[in-house]
């Protein structure tokens, strides 16, 4: 099952383990569960702190769990955990095995002090990208609480509860036998959903803090960089970010970012924090900013308010909030997200197996997408406003070449249908008759392009028609002493390598902005006669 080199890599990580663990396989005949036996007896024998036993009683079969021994500390997986869960996989064993995580030591207190029972299901995908913050950080919440367990159900494997339970994004979680909720999440965001008073706890620490020299506004490539090189100029820094990574957590393969020949969004992602955090950098994460108020004089204080309630002030800002999904604007389309309409299609594929869906976009996403889910789904039909595809045509005569994949110019999407629980249907408009059709299908994968996060800005800095920031050569923005940087600007090419040279553009007009400042004359000192 694992091969020579990966047998020796996971052998070191596996002396990291203090306490002995037990894996415990639930298994039938199947194929799957041969495949899943053949995985736990390579791993059993790589330590001497690990034992394995094949009589597991789960309900769901194959599936194992990992159980520290003489406790009731554990975690499960339902399926094999291999492609991006293997590293969730990995986790587990060091962190049940009694390894430390790198949480933080407030996080880790607020998980030990929830009260309550809790038992998570996740379900995800082997080839979602998203899934394995979500998987971790519900695991290392049932090591951290015996309280909480929680297991991850691989969708693919199960489909049939799939289709029970109306599971059509990943990761989806259950909570006690109820939705809880879809999407990426981290440790921070769950503990502060279970912890009612969080929030206003949070606020009053971030309220307290000091005026910040550079206070960057998003975590994505621009605002790591901008926040690095304010760092390393010796200034008081701060980042408050939605959620660290930005938009890069949602890309999947990056092939373009030089010297890097490949990487994936969320590894780059969390290579982006980790140097933040080798610096003397204040990180506020899960923060969404509300409202800009700018100085009232030269010199002055910014203050950016946020979602929590709290306000942050700053001699300068450098904004680099990114951009979001479009959405369709159709008619069923927020009703059914997450009930067949998506955005992501390496993530949500694997559920539409067999099953018929659209692709809505023909530039390189749309295209991209297309390709991609003609491997998995029964058939795709990719719909493009325009008369022509506008993807690069390396990637038009690949999808032309595929027998499952159908296409259609001028096509306006004008509804999503449903049947209250999940999509049946998709009708659209022939730009070029006028007539009306209808597609039956299961899911809509919507790729057509990006929005700017800046309705919070609306009002308060100059945007383009676009709704961008427009910025000059400096990054500065129609306010002094607010910079902008990355996406959410009007700087063409929204690449990950542009962003980072932008912020890193923004922070250093930001410090040449802070360092012409007037100060104040000092006192001057009287001398005796």
């Amino acid at each position: 099952m694992l091969d020579a080199d990966l047998k020796s890599q996971l052998q070191a990580y596996l002396e990291k383990v203090v306490h002995p663990i037990e894996l415990v396989a639930t298994l039938d005949s199947g194929a799957s569960s041969q495949e899943l036996k053949a995985l736990l007896e390579d791993i059993a024998p790589l330590s001497n702190k690990i034992s394995l036993r094949l009589d597991g009683t789960a309900a769901r079969k194959p599936s194992f769990a990992i159980n520290r021994v003489g406790t009731d500390v554990g975690v499960s997986f339902a399926g094999i955990p291999m492609g991006h869960e293997f590293t969730s996989l990995v986790l587990a064993l060091l962190q049940v095995g009694g390894h430390p995580s790198k949480a933080t030591q407030e996080v880790i207190e607020q998980v030990r002090n929830l009260d309550g029972e809790y038992r998570f299901e996740t379900f995800m995908s082997l080839s979602c990208h998203s899934c394995p913050d979500t998987v971790q950080a519900l695991n290392l919440m049932s090591v951290l609480n015996p309280n909480i367990k929680h297991v991850a159900v691989d969708g693919a494997l199960f489909q049939d509860e799939v289709t029970e339970r109306q599971v059509m994004a990943v990761p989806t979680v259950f909570l006690n036998g109820e939705f809880f909720d879809t999407g990426r999440m981290s440790i921070e965001q769950i503990a502060a959903r279970l912890d009612t008073n969080a929030g206003e706890r949070a606020a009053e620490r971030l309220n307290a803090k000091a005026a910040f020299d550079v206070l960057v506004v998003g975590g994505g490539p621009a605002g790591a960089a901008a926040a690095i090189y304010a760092a390393r100029k010796g200034i008081r820094t701060g980042v408050a970010a939605e959620r660290f990574g930005g938009q890069v957590l949602d890309t999947m393969a990056i092939e373009n970012f030089i010297s890097v020949p490949y990487t994936e969004g969320p590894q780059l992602a969390a290579s982006l924090e980790q140097h933040v955090h080798e610096y003397d950098v204040d990180v506020m994460n899960l923060q969404r900013a509300e409202q800009l108020i700018p100085a009232t004089r030269e010199g002055g204080l910014h203050e950016v308010r946020l979602a929590s309630g709290a306000t942050l002030k700053a001699k300068t800002v450098i904004i680099s909030t990114g951009a979001r999904w479009r959405n369709m604007n159709v008619p069923g389309e927020q009703e059914y997200r997450n009930k067949g309409v998506t955005y992501c299609p390496h993530c949500d594929g694997p559920l539409f197996k067999g099953k018929r869906v659209a692709v809505i976009g023909g530039g390189n996403s749309g295209v991209e997408a297309a390709i991609d889910l003609a491997g998995i789904v029964g058939h795709v039909t990719v719909l493009e406003f325009d008369s022509k595809l506008r993807a690069d045509e390396v990637l038009q005569r690949k999808l032309r070449s595929l027998p499952n994949v159908d296409i259609i110019l001028n096509a306006q999407t004008t509804e999503v249908l449903g049947d209250g629980q999940k999509v049946t249907a998709l009708n659209y408009t022939d730009r070029s008759s006028g007539q009306s059709h209808q597609v039956a299908l299961e899911g809509v994968f919507v790729q057509i392009g990006l929005l700017p996060n800046t309705d919070w800005l609306k009002g308060t800095l100059q945007l383009s028609p676009r709704n961008e920031i427009e910025v000059d050569v400096r990054g500065e923005t129609s306010v002094p002493g607010v910079f902008a940087a990355g996406d959410v600007t009007t700087v063409p090419y929204k690449q990950i390598i542009i962003a980072m040279g932008e912020g890193s553009k923004a922070s250093l007009s930001a410090f040449d902005y802070l360092i012409r400042l007037p100060v104040d004359e000092p006192a001057k000192e009287s001398v005796a006669a």
